[in-house]
Protein backbone atom coordinates (compact mmCIF):
# COMPACT_ATOMS: atom_id res chain seq x y z
CA UNK A 1 0.00 0.00 0.00
CA UNK A 2 1.12 3.32 -0.89
CA UNK A 3 1.04 6.73 0.53
CA UNK A 4 0.26 10.38 -0.60
CA UNK A 5 1.43 13.81 -0.17
CA UNK A 6 -1.52 16.15 1.02
CA UNK A 7 -1.36 20.19 1.16
CA UNK A 8 -4.83 21.85 2.04
CA UNK A 9 -5.56 25.58 3.03
CA UNK A 10 -7.42 25.76 6.05
CA UNK A 11 -9.49 29.73 5.79
CA UNK A 12 -10.10 30.67 9.61
CA UNK A 13 -12.79 32.57 10.03
CA UNK A 14 -11.74 36.27 11.02
CA UNK A 15 -8.31 37.36 11.57
CA UNK A 16 -8.52 37.23 15.18
CA UNK A 17 -8.97 33.64 15.34
CA UNK A 18 -6.06 31.63 17.62
CA UNK A 19 -4.51 29.72 14.69
CA UNK A 20 -2.39 27.37 16.87
CA UNK A 21 -5.38 26.16 18.48
CA UNK A 22 -6.98 25.17 14.67
CA UNK A 23 -3.29 23.60 13.86
CA UNK A 24 -3.76 21.81 17.08
CA UNK A 25 -7.10 20.41 16.44
CA UNK A 26 -6.03 19.64 13.22
CA UNK A 27 -3.01 17.67 13.67
CA UNK A 28 -5.56 15.50 15.87
CA UNK A 29 -7.89 15.21 13.74
CA UNK A 30 -5.67 14.00 10.92
CA UNK A 31 -3.33 11.67 12.94
CA UNK A 32 -6.61 10.09 14.55
CA UNK A 33 -7.67 9.21 11.23
CA UNK A 34 -4.50 7.64 9.88
CA UNK A 35 -2.41 10.51 8.52
CA UNK A 36 1.08 11.30 9.80
CA UNK A 37 4.10 13.68 9.38
CA UNK A 38 1.87 16.97 9.80
CA UNK A 39 3.29 20.11 9.45
CA UNK A 40 1.89 23.65 9.17
CA UNK A 41 3.05 26.54 7.08
CA UNK A 42 0.77 30.19 7.77
CA UNK A 43 0.19 32.10 4.51
CA UNK A 44 -0.78 35.62 4.49
CA UNK A 45 -4.00 36.92 2.75
CA UNK A 46 -5.12 40.57 3.51
CA UNK A 47 -6.26 42.54 5.98
CA UNK A 48 -4.67 40.82 9.12
CA UNK A 49 -6.13 37.19 8.00
CA UNK A 50 -4.09 34.50 7.69
CA UNK A 51 -4.31 31.27 6.05
CA UNK A 52 -3.06 27.80 7.39
CA UNK A 53 -1.57 25.78 4.92
CA UNK A 54 -1.45 21.97 6.12
CA UNK A 55 1.40 19.23 4.88
CA UNK A 56 0.81 15.44 5.58
CA UNK A 57 1.15 12.29 4.73
CA UNK A 58 -1.89 10.01 3.86
CA UNK A 59 -2.80 6.33 2.93
CA UNK A 60 -3.39 5.96 -0.62
CA UNK A 61 -5.89 2.84 0.09
CA UNK A 62 -8.13 5.59 2.27
CA UNK A 63 -10.71 7.97 1.04
CA UNK A 64 -9.37 11.44 1.91
CA UNK A 65 -13.30 13.02 1.52
CA UNK A 66 -14.04 11.87 5.14
CA UNK A 67 -11.41 13.87 6.50
CA UNK A 68 -11.61 16.90 4.54
CA UNK A 69 -15.49 17.51 6.15
CA UNK A 70 -13.85 16.85 9.63
CA UNK A 71 -11.18 19.46 8.92
CA UNK A 72 -13.94 22.18 7.37
CA UNK A 73 -15.61 21.74 10.63
CA UNK A 74 -12.82 22.22 12.90
CA UNK A 75 -14.25 25.40 15.25
CA UNK A 76 -13.23 28.86 13.60
CA UNK A 77 -12.24 27.31 10.14
CA UNK A 78 -14.80 29.09 7.18
CA UNK A 79 -13.43 26.75 4.53
CA UNK A 80 -10.62 24.29 2.99
CA UNK A 81 -9.32 24.23 -0.41
CA UNK A 82 -7.15 21.12 -1.62
CA UNK A 83 -4.20 22.37 -3.49
CA UNK A 84 -1.99 19.43 -3.99
CA UNK A 85 -2.22 15.80 -3.94
CA UNK A 86 1.26 13.70 -5.16
CA UNK A 87 1.96 10.00 -4.73
CA UNK A 88 4.87 9.54 -2.32
CA UNK A 89 8.07 8.18 -4.15
CA UNK A 90 10.44 6.36 -1.77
Amino acid sequence: MGQINVKIKLMPSSPEVDLKGIEEKTKTTIEENGGSNVYFEEEPIAFGLTAIIVFFIWPEEKELEPLENLLEKIEDVSSKQVLDIRKAIG
